[in-house]
This record gives C-alpha cells, structure tokens and sequence, in this order.
C-alpha cells in the first residue's frame, strides 16, 4: 500500500503551456451519435417522447442534442422517439432554431421571456404545449437533477418549474410522467462516455483551464489584489463553468463570494479555482515560500495533510481503468484517504462535460463500471482543524486501447500533448499513470503547497 514517506516537495521544471489556440467544433456525425445514444435509451424505457428543461444554469442536457444554451430565457426540446424535434423558445432565442444541431419545429413560447416583454400569444402555455404533439403519449421530463434519494420514489420528483410540470400532466396525465434524467447522466447515461471528437471538444476548456491556474499561480506576490489574480484566470471570452475563486485569507465576508480589491499578504491561505466547458482547475494552499513561515502549530501542514491528499490523487491516477467499479475507486481512496480521518464529505472524483459536475459514479456500493471515455475531475476534498485547504483538482480522460487509437489516429496534435503529459506526470513528478489515463491539461496532478515559491510534490523514486 502507498506510504506517505514516499512524497517529497522538491523544486522541479513546470509543466508546459499547452492548449490548442482554437476550440475543436463538434462534428455532425458526432450530434447525430448523441442522437441515437439518447433514442435508444428513450425506447428502452418504453418513452413516447422526452421533455428537456433548459436555462442558462441547467441547460447542458439540452445543449448536449440542440447546441446551444437559451442564454438568459427558459427553453425545452420536445423529441418523440421516432426523432421528430420541437424546440419550444422564447422571444429572444426563437430566431436560434435555425442554428439549432438537430432539425426541428421552433414553437414560441413568450411565457419563456423576460419579465415584462410581449407577452402576446393565441392561448395559455398548455396551449402552447400542445403543439408539441405529446397529449396522452408516455414522456420522460429531464431537467438537471439526477434524484438518488433512499426515501423518495425518484422518479415522480420534477425539477422543472412548476407552470411547465403542470402543463405536461394535464396533456399527458401525471401517471404518464417520468423523472428521466438517468437516460442522460444515469448510471448508463448518453452523457457519460466520449468519442474522439467530443474529448478533442473539451479538451479545448480544461487545458485552457489548467494553463490559466498556472499562470495565476506564478504570479502570486505579498500585494497583488485578488481581481489581478482572477485576471489570469479568465481568459478569450470563454464562458466559466463555475464562479471564478480567487481568494485570500477569510473568504464569505458579508457573504461575498467573488474576487475583490484585497491584497495578498504572506502566511495568507489561498483558493484558486476556474473551470470551463471540458474542465475545471483549483489549487489551494498557503501563501508562503516554505514551511519555516508558517505559525508553528501548522508547520506540519505537508504531513499531516499535503501528502496524505497527494497519495489519494497519486493512488487515482495510477489505480484507475475501465472495467472497474465505481464502488472500488470510493474503497481506494477511503483506504489512503480515510474519510473518518481527513474528513471529506463529496464524492472522491466525479464526472465532467459541458457543465462542471455531471454526476458521479464514484461512492459507496456504487456498480457503476468506469468506461472508455470518461471524463474525470481528480476532485477530493479532506480537510483537518485548524489548516488551510489543499488542492490539485484538475481533468483526465479515461481511454482504453481502442479509443486511444482512434484518439490518435483522428486528432493527432491532441495525441502529442497527451504523450508529453503523460511523460511529465511519470517522469518529472513520479506518479506511474495508468496506461488508460489521457491528462487533460498539462498541470494534471500538480501541487505546489507553498505558493510563493515553485517547488512540487512528488513521489521518490525507488
């Protein structure tokens, strides 16, 4: 088993800034795959058609078939299972149809638009509705939340709004009407595994990602405000999939939860975390340049913390495959990681896409078997009285044989960058990879917990 004597903290060449100048589009081939990923489960589950809820905050499985988010409006795709699509929109986004990834009817919706517009329409939003052609047929409504509650029957709680939800059970009837956000992000979800091109898709986000931590990392500096620190972070327009942390010392006062003008000082501890579509990247830790500057009763911060949380990540990394189970990777974290010991609440690792956290399969008794084309944020969370946080919280695909092939035969740029990070992790900070891990930026699994100064950690080797 990992011992924790074998993490040391040393000075080490950085990773590479890496990512791609440009975002890699989605094929064709690629929507109409998500397409008959999503149809075959429908039929499956014996569904007549599905009901996608979408806004700005919840709209990745709609955006997943349609392309797009509704921006600051509501939206729903209405899809039968014999593939007919209706795109129910509202004043501001009904003219995106026509953009739309998928064919499809527009159905306009004004209910759906900002408050105070025109409002004119021809009848109620049951009115509206019905134009969509699901009146008496069974209908799965997905919104966001996959419901795994012991203590309700998950499959009748509706995270819809409440005027929708009662218009499809008075069209359908409500004994017609399903929770089935599972045919999205379930256990067998369409959304859990990528091909080639949707890993090439996101890896735009999560390298971008990761090369900004970097960048917001090297320049930390007693004085530098944190509004600097998150100018690093934010980068071409690029839409966060989370709100960008940049923080120093106390973080909430008066319930602020964005950067502000305040200063770095030494001995201040630090969160950093910005995340865009494909991955997220955060690092926590101490603004100081070595231990010697801690108050003495935390000086032992790399043990008792830091390299405890660096086993855990380097255990994921080197342990993870397809074929296992969820429930096995939960086991291997709790055994370097106890929970009861570093105290972390949350899933240890979960999934990630077009929105930051799109489910786990990673907790106790999960049979959840971790597949090709996965996507993986390294997110655990320990933390013990008295210390600051730790984290080195980034993205990795997971790839059997055959889909690293087809990885590199379709994109070979994107091979190469992989082969470099693989390179890196093993050969610079230690960490013997799983053949089946694809690092998703080229900071995967870096941790400087003294940030005022370079040095990493990692594993001796023997």
């Amino acid at each position: 088993m990992y011992q924790y004597d074998e993490i040391v903290l040393k000075k080490v060449p950085q990773p590479r800034i890496d990512h791609p100048e440009h975002p890699v589009p989605l094929r064709d081939e690629t929507i109409a795959e998500r397409m008959e990923k999503v149809r075959s489960r429908m039929i499956h589950a014996g569904l007549d058609c599905l009901i996608v809820y979408a806004d700005l905050e919840h709209g990745s499985n709609f955006e997943y078939l349609v392309g797009f988010l509704p921006r600051f409006e509501e939206a729903l795709l209405v899809l039968h299972s014999d593939g007919r699509a209706y795109l129910v929109l509202g004043n501001e986004n009904l003219n995106k149809a026509s953009k739309a990834r998928i064919p499809c009817i527009p159905v306009h919706a004004p209910y759906f638009s900002l408050p105070n517009q025109p409002m004119e329409n021809t009848g109620s939003f049951t009115d509206i509705l019905r134009k969509t052609d699901i009146e008496g047929k069974k209908t799965g409504l997905v919104g966001w939340k996959l419901f795994t509650s012991k203590y309700e029957d998950n499959t009748r709680l509706f995270d819809l709004p409440h005027y929708i939800t009662e218009a499809v059970f008075t069209l359908c009837g409500r004994e017609n009407v399903t929770n089935t956000c599972d045919i999205f992000i379930g256990r067998d979800g369409a959304r859990n595994t990528n091909n080639p091109n949707e890993i090439a898709h996101y890896e735009f986000g999560a390298s971008l990602a990761g090369d900004c931590m970097l960048d917001a990392m090297n320049a930390l500096k007693p004085g530098i405000s944190e509004m600097e620190t998150a100018d690093r972070l934010n980068r071409y327009g690029q839409r966060n999939s989370v709100v960008t942390i940049a923080a120093f010392g106390e973080r909430f006062i008066k319930a602020n939860m964005y950067p502000t003008g305040r200063k770095l000082q030494t001995g201040d501890t630090v969160s950093l975390t910005v995340g865009y579509k494909g991955g997220l990247s955060s690092r926590a830790g101490y603004a100081v340049k070595g231990p010697e500057e801690l108050p003495a009763e935390i000086r032992a911060y790399t043990d008792v913390l830091v390299k405890p949380y660096f086993t855990a990540i380097r255990a994921m990394l080197e342990k993870i495959h397809t074929g296992m189970t969820g429930s096995e990777l939960y086991a291997l974290i709790n055994k370097v990681l106890p929970r009861n010991t570093y105290n972390w609440k949350l899933n240890p690792g979960h999934l990630t896409a077009d929105e930051e956290w799109s489910m786990s399969p990673v907790y106790e008794n999960s049979d959840t078997v971790l597949s090709p084309g996965m996507l993986f944020q390294t997110d655990i969370i320990p933390g013990l009285p008295g210390y600051g946080g730790v984290s080195a919280e980034s993205t990795f695909a997971l790839a059997d044989a055959s889909l690293q092939e087809r990885i590199r035969q379709e994109y070979p740029d994107l091979w190469q960058r992989f082969e470099e990070r693989r390179l890196y992790i093993r050969e610079t900070l230690g960490i013997q990879l799983s053949d089946e891990v694809l690092p998703m930026c080229s900071t995967l699994a870096y941790l400087r917990p003294y940030l005022l100064c370079d040095e990493a950690m990692t594993v001796t080797q023997k």
